[in-house]
């Protein structure tokens, strides 16, 4: 009896071993967002308290609207006393980004049922969805759901935990900027980046895109220049890759 039990036991742990090593490789892959989502998170629990907000209220906002850039510019509305219908069509403007990586990451959800789906969504941000469209290409086959989770919920918590540590700590910061917490994201973009760029023509494209988006913000596209030169880049890569891989075939 006890030999049954011990076998069935053993026969469960590698899996079990598996699900955890599969968690804990969401946990490591999400590092990078953690490192600029604290202290993004912590500007705006510091603006959001200075907006009036309550500590509740700032988390809240937090775990439920779970989108940074909508986040401070709604606290910035608040502060300056937009309308309630103003900072709802802003922010909803703001994200329709998402949209766009949504239905680029969709055809990798198939094996997910509803509400994950649902939850999967809820949770993507542009810096998991980079995260993501890398992990979703990788030729050995579909990511582990628990892996995808993990990786999702720890970049999730982080932003809450900075969001909570910015609010909590709001009374000994009169201004974040001097702290220079506006660092955090840009380096953490530049981390994804570096992390998924995987040959030359990637290096070049990313570089390219970067020189363009100086240059026409030098040249007085001061707020479309990160979008231009992204699309111009984008499109330019997929062009030279889908030529190089038709002249390898001939």
């Amino acid at each position: 009896m006890h030999s049954t039990d011990n076998a069935a036991t053993t026969s469960d742990m590698p899996g079990q071993a598996s699900r955890q090593e599969k968690i804990a490789s969401g946990v490591r892959q999400a590092l990078p967002v953690v490192l600029g989502y604290i202290p993004v998170g912590f500007a705006f629990g510091v603006l959001g308290a200075k907006v009036g907000a309550s500590v509740f209220n700032v988390v809240l906002m937090s775990v439920l609207v779970y989108a940074g850039s909508a986040q401070l510019i709604a606290a910035g509305l608040l502060a300056a006393g937009a309308a309630p219908l103003t900072i709802i069509v802003t922010t909803f403007i703001v994200n329709l980004r998402h949209m766009l990586m949504s239905a680029s990451l969709a055809p990798h959800l198939r094996n997910m049922s509803k509400w994950e789906q649902a939850l999967f969504s809820f949770q993507l941000t542009d810096e998991s969805f980079a995260l993501h469209s890398g992990r979703f290409q990788d030729p050995h086959g579909p990511a582990a759901k628990a892996e995808t989770f993990a990786l999702n919920v720890t970049a999730h918590c982080a932003w809450v935990f900075g969001s909570w540590l910015g609010v909590t700590a709001s009374t000994l910061i009169a201004d974040v900027r001097p702290v220079g917490l506006d660092f955090a994201l840009p380096a953490m973009f530049i981390a994804l980046l570096v992390a998924q760029t995987h040959s030359r023509l990637q290096l070049c494209i990313g570089l390219g895109a970067g020189l363009l988006s100086t240059g026409l913000l030098l040249a007085g596209v001061n707020q479309w220049n990160v979008i231009l030169a992204t699309v111009i880049a984008a499109a330019l890569g997929a062009y030279l890759e889908e030529r190089w891989t038709n002249e390898r075939c001939c």
